[in-house]
Order: structure tokens, then C-alpha cells, then sequence
């Protein structure tokens, strides 16, 4: 029943196993940011709605809408949903910048070993310079795999919110 799972957490650890230390920290690297990127989708779908009704409501109770003061309070609440649909997003974008360095940290270790490998046996052993040469070119792959996909959705990310953001702001000065 459950030996398919075994099964693919073998294949993942033989995985991380070819980009030796690196694609380990890697790994940890993408999970981190993958659950930083499923909390902000989470929070649009569940709690910004919540959050729109509320800031609404607080509007909406107000008598006034027109004078200065309204308008900064007006301001005051767009802000704070602002600031709350773009909380972490800085943070993600930083480790989607960091997978494809770790990626090239990989390929770094994955090359000394190498040549530490053919100061060690001369260029006769391709064999032995395997093992750091998939250390080289597997973790630079990961790391960009990695960097492109949370590219990708912190992008829709950022355009959702935008709008958002955008959409509360003229809801509330047309009613």
C-alpha cells in the first residue's frame, strides 16, 4: 500500500545524493520557498476576501466620504490591505533569487572534486571523475528548474495582487 511512496522517497534521496551537499541545501532551499508561495496563494484565496469584506464594511460605516480626512483614512485602509497582500513576497523573491546561486555553488563543488579527482588518479579514471562531474551539472540544474518555477508563480502572484489591490482602491471611492 504505502511502497510507492517508499519508493519515491528512495528515488528523491538517490536524487540528492547526485548533487551531493549542495542539492541538500538546494532542496531545502525550494521547500522553503514553495511554503512561502502556497501560504500567499492560500491567503488570497481564504483570507484576503475576508479582509476586503471587513475593509468595506469599515468604509461603508463611515457617514463620510468626501473630506480630506475620509480620503486619508480611505488611503490608511487600501494601505494596510497593501501592506498585507504583499507581506513575504520580498522574502520569496530573495529565495528565488538564491536557487540558481546555490545551483553554481554546486557546480563550484562538483568541479573541485574533479579536479581533486584527477590530481589524485591522472585523466585515466572517467569513472572516478563521474561522480563529481554529475555533482557539477545536477544541482545547477535543479537550482534553475527550482528559480523558474517560483519565477513563474510569484509573478502571477504579484499581478494578482496588484489588482487586488487596485480593485479595493476604486471600489471604495465609487461606492
Amino acid at each position: 500500500m504505502w511502497f510507492w511512496l517508499i519508493e519515491e522517497v528512495e528515488s528523491v534521496r538517490r536524487f540528492l545524493g547526485l548533487g551531493g551537499d549542495v542539492l541538500v541545501a538546494l532542496f531545502f532551499l525550494t521547500l522553503m520557498m514553495w511554503a512561502l508561495l502556497l501560504e500567499r496563494w492560500f491567503y488570497f484565496m481564504a483570507v484576503y476576501p475576508k479582509q476586503v469584506k471587513q475593509t468595506k464594511a469599515t468604509w461603508l460605516a463611515r457617514s463620510d466620504h468626501l473630506s480630506w480626512s475620509a480620503k486619508q483614512i480611505r488611503r490608511e485602509l487600501v494601505s494596510r490591505v497593501a501592506m498585507a497582500v504583499d507581506k513575504g513576497m520580498p522574502v520569496i523573491k530573495v529565495l528565488i533569487a538564491l536557487c540558481p546561486l546555490m545551483g553554481l555553488l554546486g557546480t563550484v563543488v562538483g568541479m573541485v572534486q574533479v579536479f581533486d579527482t584527477l590530481a589524485i588518479t591522472g585523466t585515466g579514471s572517467p569513472r572516478a571523475m563521474a561522480s563529481g562531474i554529475s555533482k557539477a551539472t545536477v544541482p545547477t540544474m535543479a537550482g534553475m528548474i527550482a528559480a523558474l518555477s517560483g519565477l513563474f508563480f510569484v509573478n502571477q502572484l504579484d499581478h494578482k495582487a496588484k489588482l487586488a489591490v487596485q480593485k479595493l482602491e476604486d471600489n471604495l471611492k465609487h461606492g
